[in-house]
């Protein structure tokens, strides 16, 4: 069984920062990529940010610029560096591991995080 841990959510003021971090962990023998989403009330989830295992990013345009994800292929860890933030980045952020597999030849599967909460506030 493959579990993700997400931490480091909060309240945070308009133009502070936080940094969200979500570790694997369970019988894992490799993950394709690692990212972030997040859902906002009333609103569908959405791809913040991701990072393959060969190092390649992709980021939404919304955060572009501002935000920052890392990831640690040893630990199976995975972070994200929030600047500038603004009211509109208030949401429930999601980890995802994408394209898991607990064996060589085992099917590849997605496991989600419980989530965080990041509002964005003054």
């Amino acid at each position: 069984q493959v579990q993700l841990v997400e931490s480091g959510g909060g309240l945070v003021q308009p133009g502070g920062s936080l940094r969200l971090s979500c570790a694997a962990s369970g019988s894992i023998f490799s993950i394709n990529a690692m990212g972030w989403y997040r859902q906002a009330p009333g609103k569908q989830r959405e791809l913040v940010a991701a990072i393959t295992s060969g190092g390649s990013t992709n980021y939404a345009d919304s955060v572009k610029g501002r935000f920052t994800i890392s990831a640690d292929k040893a630990k199976n860890t995975v972070s994200l560096q929030m600047n500038s933030l603004k009211p509109e980045d208030t949401a429930v952020y999601y980890c995802n591991a994408g394209g898991v597999r607990i064996s060589p030849l085992a099917r590849p599967r997605d496991y989600w995080g419980q989530g965080t909460q990041v509002t964005v506030s003054s």
